[in-house]
Formats: structure tokens, sequence, C-alpha cells
């Protein structure tokens, strides 16, 4: 049998049929229902945080010195958004400390997919390189942001680098992983069937290793924003950390506060994206257990 042939069979093989429940049906319903439930509860219980940090303020059994109040850091939100920031727009603020997180995400899923699949596929490299990796991802990451900003500067480069660094050890360790968990017998049926190195890898662990590396994207893009935030409070000239260390220098937890409050909202517009990625990406697989009891 020739490799096209052979490729096309282990193709073929591994293509699962979606299962989708039509539109009206009443498993569909009953997910809608369930979702729904779910939105409304996570609502109830930011209401029911939030009126109780109010309430705690206005008792004085909460001191809002330190722990700021719901309303003025509303207020500083409002002030932000339709005044500016002491650093200039709220936009801008944002919008810096974006590109260094996806420019470090970016960069950083792209080295630690291609190491972790040719350390997987490469027992000689694995072998060679196992030592420097870890002795790298013990490094406390806090230190490599005071060098990176001591090297770099305080422009973005040095916010890049340590979101790339966070990033990195995550999604390399997850393809590696996942390359390692490649069934041998299907492996090995390529091999028989004609697939070349490249070939394998491309059609055959890629595909096994997709699940794994997608799941280190929903902690990848945190690890990102947190790299930027990071860098930019050891030292920047714009950004959201900056903003966060001048309301932290004023001693105004309002400040300091309504910055986390915007990391938070980006952070969760980004893991909704992710999964949008993840269930078109991967439409191909089966319902899980937790999925089917959902349904």
């Amino acid at each position: 049998m020739n490799e096209h042939t052979g490729t096309d069979v282990i193709a073929a093989a591994a293509e699962v049929p979606p299962s989708r429940f039509p539109a009206g049906s009443p498993r569909t319903r009953s997910r809608s229902r369930y979702r729904l439930v779910m939105a409304l509860a996570r609502i109830g219980l930011v209401v029911v945080f939030v009126v109780g940090w109010q309430v705690g303020v206005n008792t004085k059994v909460i001191d809002k010195f330190f722990w700021g109040s719901p309303s003025e850091v509303w207020q500083t939100l409002h002030d932000w958004i339709f005044v500016g920031t002491s650093q200039g727009s709220l936009g801008r603020q944002i919008l810096v400390t974006m590109e260094e997180a996806v420019l470090g995400f970016v960069i950083g899923v792209t080295l630690g997919v291609v190491l972790g699949i040719a350390l997987g596929r490469i027992r000689v490299l694995a072998d060679l390189l196992s030592p420097f990796i870890k002795v790298a991802n013990s490094i406390p990451r806090i230190v490599l942001g005071a060098l990176f900003t001591v090297a770099f500067g305080f422009g973005m480069q040095s916010k890049v680098i340590l979101a790339v660094v966070l990033v990195f050890f995550g999604v390399f360790f997850n393809a590696f992983q996942g390359t390692r968990e490649v069934d041998r017998n299907l492996l090995s049926n390529a091999q028989l069937l004609g697939a070349s190195p490249w070939r394998v890898t491309r059609e055959v662990v890629l595909p096994s290793a997709f699940t794994w590396i997608l799941a280190s994207l929903h902690v990848s893009f945190g690890f990102a924003l947190i790299g930027a935030i990071v860098g930019e409070l050891l030292g920047a000239n714009e950004g959201l950390g900056l903003l966060i260390r001048s309301s932290q220098n004023n001693f105004d937890m309002n400040g300091v506060i309504a910055g986390m409050v915007l990391i938070a909202l980006i952070a969760l517009v980004a893991e909704w994206l992710i999964t949008l990625l993840e269930r078109r990406l991967l439409r191909w697989r089966p319902p899980s257990a937790v999925d089917a009891a959902r349904l």
C-alpha cells in the first residue's frame, strides 16, 4: 500500500461523526435551561459579594482605606473611562497591556508547541535538554522579570519576554506529554503503511496531542497577562500595571481594585474566545462523560 493510501486510511479511521441534537429537542432545551440557570447563579454570587462588601464598608466592619468600596471603585472606573487616567487615556493603557500579553502568548505558545512535540518525538533531544528545562522552570518568574527589566528597559520588550517565559513552560509540558501519550499502535500502523516521520508527526501525533495543547491555552493567556502586568509593575512607561502601581503608591485602593477588575474582564473575554476556538477545532471529538451528563 502506498503512502497516500495509508495516510488516507489513518485519517478516515480518526474521523468521528459529530453528535448533535436537533434544535428544539428536549435535550437541547434542557442544556439551554442549565446554561441560563448557571449564568443567573453566577450573576447572583457577584451581586451578593458586592452588596455584602458595600454593607460591610457602610457599617464600618470593612475598612475602606485598606479594601476600598464598590461605589468608589465604580466611580474610579467611570472617571478613567470618561476623563482619563494619570498616565493618559484608559484605552491606551489597556491596548499596551493587551499588545504585550498577546505577543507573549503567541510567541510562547508557538515555541512551546514546537519544542514540546520535537522533544516528545526525539528521545535523544529530550534526554539532552531535560535538565536545562527543569532548571529554567525552577527559577522564580519575579526574578526573571527583574532581570528582563534591567536588561531590556521599561519598554514593551521586557514585558513580552516575561510573558513568553510564563506561557512557554505550561504549553511545552502539555505538548510534550501529549506527544508521549499518543497510541503506540497507531504510530506503528502509520509507519507500516509507509508514512514518513514528518507525515506521522503532522497527521497522527499533532492531532492526538491537540487536546492537550488546547487545554493548556486556557491558563496560558492568563499567564501571558500576568507576565505583562508584573513587568509593568516592575517598571513601565504605560499599561494597566503602571496604573495599578501608581494607585498603590498613592494609597488609592479603589484604583488598585479597579485595575484588577479590568484585568479580570480581559481574562474572561480571552477565556471565552479560547473556548469558542476549542469547540470549533474539536468538533470531531465525541462529548465527554461530563458533557454527556449535562445534556
